[in-house]
């Protein structure tokens, strides 16, 4: 086998379906576009299968063995540049009771530089359900006489090998990570980068420094524990695999970040990848305020108790966990310095932006206003929008692209045309909103679900998302009929189907 040396270009992470019942194939779709001199561009693609997902049958051997139909295509325009329809089987087991597992599948594809449609389709191939499908616009592109990045690869493991295979990069052979969502039980942060063309702008053999580090997601600022670098001599090719214990890092949103320097320290370029993780058993301290000077601040002038304790709880939908444990430990100390709330929400805000921290509080704090006047419950009782999933959301994460606002749905009176093609009643729901996001924090196609399901008035709770570190309940449709449907359950056939399913999987 060719040794390549590869440039990923395009990191893509998609959940394809996230029904549980059987035949219904739950996976996880990631891709990188790389480049070889040899061979030009082409893309790896990487799914990772969730066995509890499909339908496991004996095989000749008396094993249990899922198998799926997979089909990807590459269009351009109306040409079909590359094509593939495999089948793909998971491990083996002797007990059904093993078939909770994870398998992987790698694949690769020459394709020149452009853009592309890309569409995959799964089957389980032991179901009689419909296939899934699921495209994404792609462009593969390779700059030849700069500095440049590849693409983060996350990695489950990697090892040194002498036998290359489909895994295999630079002599080692590389499995995949395929989210960007790190739970608690993941202590190790391994990834891969490579660097190209330092001899063609730096000069043959000369000296460039190569860092990374993480830094958080909203403010931007390194954290020193997980910072690195090195000297490195210009090549074509420099390889980059390393990895960070994660244990003590805080739940939270991240970037992983590469940079390239020169000589004389200034930055060339860099590469970044968004990743959240999940560390609720982490106990961290409070941090120290003490040395956040007020003088001339806008936080100094807000010498109201009340009012800085209001302005503090605004900031919650877009704290971190540590900066939510303060304001949690404020709001209940009734006895709480007024200075140190000051220093933490001046400080709060030069996290978010150093040059200007009373813009950013400002245009916050308009926001605030919007979704209080939005979302707000009427009379003094009622939360305040902020406090709303809706105004949550709205402040986390920005206006949705699209929203789809249904204040009922049919009763069983009516049949509905499921987007397969079959007909199944729906029954009559609760009035809900799906909101649609195009990207969202790196991931596409972000989706959440707002039900009200007590019929009081702006009294809409999150009962599903898509998104990582959200609210997830595949029964969600369920939730929606469960006031007209004392059974509390939907068949199994009616997931993402009937009125709520079409909108769901078609946002308009």
């Amino acid at each position: 086998m060719k040794k390549l040396f590869v440039l990923a270009i395009v990191l893509f992470l998609t959940n394809l379906n996230y029904a549980q019942n059987p035949g219904f194939v739950q996976a996880q779709l990631s891709y990188i576009t790389f480049y070889s001199p040899a061979d030009g561009p082409y893309i790896e693609t990487y799914l990772s299968v969730v066995g509890g997902s499909i339908v496991w049958v004996k095989n000749e051997a008396g094993n249990y063995q899922g198998k799926i139909e997979v089909t990807m295509i590459f269009k351009n325009g109306e040409e079909i540049t590359a094509f593939d329809k495999y089948e793909l089987s998971s491990p083996a087991v002797k007990d059904s009771a093993d078939r909770f597992v994870t398998f992987l599948d790698q694949q690769r594809f020459l394709l020149p530089r452009g853009d592309y449609n890309f569409e995959i389709m799964l089957k389980d191939l032991n179901s009689d359900s419909a296939p899934f499908s699921a495209s994404q616009t792609i462009t593969i592109q390779h700059p030849e006489d700069a500095v440049t990045i590849s693409g983060i690869q996350l990695l489950e493991s990697f090892t040194k090998t002498d036998n290359p295979s489909i895994l295999t990069k630079n002599g080692y052979d590389l499995v995949p990570y395929v989210y960007n969502f790190i739970p608690q039980e993941v202590s190790t942060l391994s990834f891969y980068a490579e660097i190209y063309n330092t001899d063609k702008v730096f000069g043959e053999a000369e000296g460039y420094l190569l860092s990374h580090y993480i830094q958080t997601y909203e403010s931007k600022r390194t954290l020193e524990k997980f910072s690195s670098f090195r000297r490195e001599k210009s090549a074509p090719v420099n390889i980059l695999l390393t990895n960070y214990n994660i244990t003590e890092l805080p739940s939270g949103n991240y970037n992983l970040v590469v940079e390239v320097r020169n000589k004389e320290n200034l930055l060339v370029t860099s590469q970044k990848l968004f990743f959240q993780r999940s560390n609720p058993g982490l106990k961290v301290d409070y941090p120290a305020y003490s040395g956040i000077s007020l003088e001339g601040s806008f936080a100094s002038q807000i010498n109201s108790r009340d009012t800085l304790m209001e302005y503090i709880r605004y900031l919650t939908p877009i704290a971190s966990d540590i900066e939510n444990k303060f304001i949690k430990h404020q709001i209940e100390n009734q006895n709480a310095d007024i200075v140190l709330m000051q220093r933490f929400f001046l400080n709060f805000w030069l996290e978010r932006n150093e040059l200007n921290p009373e813009l950013a509080w400002r245009n916050y704090l308009a926001n605030v206003q919007l979704v209080n006047e939005q979302f707000g419950a009427p009379g003094n009782k009622g939360k305040k929008g902020y406090q709303t999933d809706m105004g949550y959301v709205y402040l986390k994460y920005g206006p949705p692209n699209t929203i789809t606002d249904r204040p009922y749905d049919a009763g069983t009176s009516g049949m509905t045309i499921n987007p397969g093609g079959s007909e199944a009643a729906d029954m009559g729901s609760v009035p809900y909103q799906i909101w649609h996001y195009y990207t969202l924090n790196g991931y596409r196609d972000r989706k959440f679900v707002f039900a009200n399901k007590h019929l009081a008035l702006f009294d809409y709770q999150l009962i599903h998302s898509n998104m990582p570190g959200e609210v997830q309940n595949e029964n969600w449709q369920a939730e929606l009929h469960l006031r007209f449907n004392p059974g509390g359950t939907m068949p199994d056939s009616d997931k993402y189907k009937g009125r709520s399913g079409d909108y769901y999987n078609n946002p308009r």
